[in-house]
């Protein structure tokens, strides 16, 4: 699977989000589960109506049962509050009492448009839905305090997987917000969802069967394992050596780059830079005659050096012209030259042999 991070939407298991209740994202997951993956009709006590994707048509009562509630005037509020968000719009007419809300974020490309018989709507726990990216991005923006589903969700939206500019991803899919934003702080979480640092950890150790955290070196930050991501291929969350070796391979090769700012600010920049080349060197195509092979490749050699003759000590050269026997000059022994041209050439011509 490529790289995640150009997707607009991420896939989610029905029966995840249908475990977190407490938040409004929780709230908006299991409204947008329920609504329709085509236009249609739907039948809703007795009464048949016109659905159109990313909608519902119903009543309060069966509202309630969607978003787990037990008063009206609560579920309402609910609803009230995802409409003044932006994430939904919906409609109660007070003399039918028919209640209908459409998702305004309702992803569209993979809700399934060749199934066009049966059921308008899915089948509850059954399936994924698809996410926007941004879903909780407005949630941020507006300083708004997270509860667990939007916490939950907000990490889920934000994992990459094989991402080029993120070494750690090739291991296992990994939370991360923007292109440098790999490695994460607590802090930084917590000034994103209006949390207490030790909040943050809480959180990260209750929902551990999800996420993984690594605690990097020094003050870098944490990675952060999405364990439930749907990848299509099995994968192992790395261990704690791994994922260090792999951060020294990375700063081995950043050594000559320099970067002003915090720890993090610059591993998390470091990362993106030489992830490429660093998965490139761990995973080069190789033939099976370069599997059998045990010689080592060389570099082209560009230089020869040939000892010295017996009468280069007699011979001194500088950058300008050059002295024969010329005892006058001192001689530097700390540069390695070849036989002495001008000494030979002079020698054969009286007959020897130098």
């Amino acid at each position: 699977m490529e790289c995640l991070l150009k997707y607009q939407w991420v896939k989610l298991p029905r029966e995840l989000l249908l475990s977190h209740h407490k938040g409004i994202m929780g709230h908006w997951a299991r409204l947008a589960s329920r609504a329709a993956f085509r236009n249609g009709q739907a039948k809703y006590c007795g009464y048949v109506n016109e659905v159109t994707v990313g909608s519902w048509a119903g009543g309060v009562v069966g509202l309630k049962s969607i978003l787990g509630q037990k008063s009206r005037a609560k579920t309402l509020d609910i609803m009230t509050e995802l409409s003044s968000l932006g994430y939904i719009s919906y409609h109660l007419d007070p003399e039918t009492k028919k209640l209908t809300y459409k998702i305004n974020d309702f992803v569209v490309k993979c809700s399934g448009a060749d199934c066009d018989r049966g059921t308008v709507y899915t089948t509850e726990g059954y399936g994924f839905l698809c996410l926007p990216r941004n879903i909780t991005q407005r949630l941020a923006e507006q300083n708004y305090k997270f509860e667990d589903a939007d916490a939950w969700l907000d990490l889920w939206c934000h994992t990459v997987y094989q991402d080029p500019r993120n070494a750690f991803t090739y291991m296992a899919p990994a939370v991360q917000y923007g292109q440098y934003g790999a490695a994460l702080t607590l802090e930084n979480l917590g000034r994103r969802w209006g949390w207490e640092k030790t909040k943050v950890w809480r959180f990260l150790q209750k929902h551990g069967d999800a996420f993984t955290l690594h605690k990097l070196p020094g003050s870098f930050g944490c990675l952060i394992f999405n364990n439930l991501y749907p990848t299509g291929t099995d994968f192992t969350v790395p261990t704690q050596a791994e994922i260090t070796r792999i951060l020294g391979e990375i700063r081995i090769q950043s050594e000559n780059t320099r970067i002003s700012g915090s720890d993090n600010y610059r591993i998390n920049r470091i990362i993106a830079w030489y992830s490429e080349n660093l998965y490139a060197d761990e995973a080069p195509a190789t033939s099976s005659e370069d599997e059998v092979s045990r010689v080592a490749d060389l570099t082209p050699i560009i230089r020869a050096y040939l000892s010295q003759c017996w009468n280069c000590k007699n011979c001194y050269k500088d950058c300008w012209m050059k002295y024969i026997n010329h005892n006058s000059h001192p001689v530097n022994n700390r540069t390695i030259r070849g036989p002495c041209e001008d000494y030979g050439s002079r020698f054969n011509s009286e007959g020897g042999s130098p």
